[in-house]
């Protein structure tokens, strides 16, 4: 007996939610934060107001706040079998690694990609 992995259109939009989370973080990384320029803008007198949600990811990285959202919601994911939870898993875990929280993000990421194979894979009691 073969099994048979079929794409609906959950799946697309799961795929595009991953990639608009982790993507999105990743240039907001490359053009916000690496450029040692936006140090010295960031810490003139009068900021332009990138700067608030600059600190604001720059504290999550500190405390480790990526990797540990990126792993709940791969737990939540493993444990519901959704695929939204499953998209928003893989797209913090990026956001993760990108951010320097890869343990926990890594981990979230895989429970997301695995609860997304399941469902794909059509697996008994998932959705």
């Amino acid at each position: 007996m073969t099994k048979e992995a079929r794409l609906r259109a959950g799946d697309a939009a799961t795929a595009l939610l991953a990639a608009m989370v982790g993507g999105g973080f990743f240039l907001f990384r490359y053009f916000l934060i690496v450029p040692r320029a936006t140090v010295g803008i960031c810490a003139a007198q009068t900021p332009p107001l990138y700067c608030v949600p600059r600190l604001w990811v720059l504290k999550a990285q500190i405390f480790g706040l990526f990797g540990w959202v990126a792993l709940a919601l791969g737990i939540l994911a493993f444990i519901s079998g959704k695929r939204p939870f499953a998209g928003l898993a893989l797209g913090a875990g990026i956001a993760a690694v990108v951010n320097y929280n890869g343990t926990a993000g890594i981990i979230g990421a895989a429970l997301g990609i695995a609860a997304w194979g399941s469902l794909l894979a059509r697996r008994p009691g998932w959705g």
